[in-house]
């Protein structure tokens, strides 16, 4: 099979770039971030290997949740930009060969939505049934409370009409009601409109929760035969407003368990989610790096799910826009984890994440970020990557909560990192201070250096995007002795390729063997000029520094690629 007759499954093979606009660059010196400013910066992404770029929300929206309470799902922040503005990103994006997917949110809207200013004036007001209610007491749910820091439960009394709404975030986020089918129209709107207007997909929010069980109470009164027949719709719909020949993805948050997550994929029909993010891996991911021992990752490796539809993938990503979440680990895990990445109270949040960015986790180790994100980029699936990790950005302790980690993009070392021309008391979000702030660390200084973390992940990306076996084929665990080290090969049609990383300062020699392959066959180390060759038995060894990795290409007689 040739990678020309999967181009509508582009997604299996992109590097997605996450960013918010408001932190990324600001074009008028208001002091926020815009899409003027964003559009500035994608030949900056181009050059990196990116090939699709997530927004998270730029809607008009209270601003109480980063804007993931949203007020209006067909418009655009004033302080942002405008329509004109999204085009033109999206036409400058697609120019330089770069796909863009917004934030789509199933779940809830601000309580500043008019949905929900009608909603709450009465009980028979037309907009009552697009949120969920209930007249009696729901009594204590603080256990079942997303953030417990800042909500006692997820039913929130609403005096006027003397009724309880129900939101599983915010108090100020109130839940939609999915089973409602003036609900999922409009929300299906929103997807024509954006996707009119030249979008190639969405990252789905809290996509659970939109289909829980608050919603299957209110089935009786809905066409809906059971909850994931949602999704099906979504995607049906998806698929026939895509502008782009059908490819359009929807890209879930879905925090679950492989074997609940298999189920928003559709199952065998796979006519449901396209792409998950693996939560789970993340968290495991970062078991091991804490451990130093690489065992965790093969267990991912060995009980992902393997035989779902050709067209699904999962994601992969060391840190996203949230706390580092640790929700699915045991708590003795999640304590391994905090001793080793975040010891203090400071660092820690809602009891089960992290609020930290991964080069101050490692304390700006370069070797082990080096590793990390070859890792990353080595991992079955689709990379992520959260804006700043590419250059090695640290958190800001003094924001609370999860702004700790959305501090403004550093550019220079010059006032306000290069984000902004503002006064810094102007600015959307104070800058990162300290060895991790931009004096420090900032783009300008990175692409001048050889050896930066930058230089490193734009090659890791390249590297990545012409080895599609990573994120289209199977992977088979290598047995080794050295538990720091996790081996495995991926193939797919002819391309094989060996992908070796070594989670511990102490060197390591990896045994490899391939069968199937003939004595004399060689191996290609794609990051560095060095080959192996399989002995008469196909093996071979490969060292490895401490924090070392390599990617190692079975290199055949009449291989027609480069290398």
């Amino acid at each position: 099979m040739r990678t020309t007759d999967t181009a509508d499954l582009w997604y299996k093979n992109a590097i997605i770039y996450c960013l918010d606009v408001k932190t990324f660059l600001d074009s008028n010196g208001d002091g926020m971030g815009d899409l003027p400013g964003v559009a500035q910066r994608v030949d900056y992404l181009a050059g990196m290997g990116v090939t699709c770029l997530w927004l998270m929300p730029f809607y008009p929206s209270p601003l109480k949740d980063n804007g993931y309470d949203v007020s209006d799902m067909f418009g655009v922040h004033p302080a942002l930009g405008d329509h004109g503005d999204v085009v033109e990103l999206i036409h400058t994006a697609r120019d330089r060969g770069i796909r863009v997917i917004v934030d789509l949110l199933v779940n809830h809207t601000s309580d500043q939505h008019e949905w929900f200013r009608q909603a709450r004036r009465s009980k028979d007001n037309p907009y009552r049934n697009y949120y969920v209610w209930r007249d009696d007491d729901p009594g204590d749910t603080s256990a079942e409370a997303m953030f417990p820091e800042a909500e006692d439960g997820i039913w929130t009394y609403e005096e006027k009409t003397e009724e309880w709404y129900l939101h599983h975030f915010f108090s100020h986020q109130p839940d939609l009601n999915t089973a409602n089918p003036e609900v999922r129209n409009a929300i299906a709107k929103a997807m024509g409109f954006w996707l009119q207007l030249g979008v190639d997909g969405f990252r789905v929010d809290a996509v659970p929760f939109a289909l829980n069980e608050s919603t299957l109470k209110h089935l009786e009164d809905s066409d809906l035969a059971e909850p994931h027949d949602y999704l099906r719709a979504l995607r049906s719909f998806l698929q026939r407003r895509s502008t782009t020949g059908g490819s359009a993805i929807m890209l879930g948050e879905v925090n679950m368990p492989y074997e609940d997550q298999v189920a928003f994929f559709g199952g065998e029909g796979g006519d449901q989610l396209t792409m998950q993010f693996d939560f789970l891996g993340n968290q495991r991911t970062m078991l091991a790096m804490a451990r130093q021992d690489a065992g965790p990752i093969r267990q991912t490796l060995r009980e992902r799910p393997s035989n779902l539809p050709v067209d699904t993938q999962f994601a992969n990503f060391l840190r996203n826009h949230d706390e580092l979440a640790l929700d699915q680990l045991p708590e003795e895990e999640r304590e391994e984890i905090f001793a080793a990445f975040g010891p203090e109270e400071d660092h820690q949040l809602f009891g089960h994440g992290l609020r930290r960015r991964l080069a101050s986790m490692f304390k700006g180790d370069p070797r082990r970020l080096k590793m990390s994100y070859s890792l990353l980029f080595a991992l079955p699936g689709t990379p992520v990557l959260y804006y700043g990790q590419e250059i090695g950005m640290g958190e800001e302790l003094s924001i609370e909560g999860r702004g700790a980690i959305r501090t403004p993009m550093q550019w220079t070392s010059g006032k306000n990192g290069g984000f902004s021309s503002a006064v810094p008391s102007k600015l959307v979000s104070p800058l990162t201070e300290g060895s991790f702030g931009p004096r420090h660390v900032n783009v300008a200084d990175s692409r001048r250096d050889p050896h930066s973390l930058l230089n490193h992940i734009t090659h890791l990306a390249h590297i990545r995007r012409e080895s599609p076996e990573i994120g289209w084929g199977s992977v088979e665990l290598l047995e080794q002795p050295n538990d720091a080290v996790v081996a495995y090969c991926c193939s797919w049609d002819e391309a094989r390729t060996v992908l070796l990383h070594n989670l511990s300062p102490e060197p390591a020699v990896v045994p490899i063997r391939l069968e199937g392959e003939a004595p004399g066959t060689m191996l290609a180390d794609l990051l560095e000029n060095s080959t192996l060759e399989l002995d008469a038995d196909c093996r071979t060894e490969a060292n490895l520094d401490g924090y070392g990795y390599r990617w190692l290409r079975v290199k055949r007689e009449g291989d027609p690629r480069l290398i």
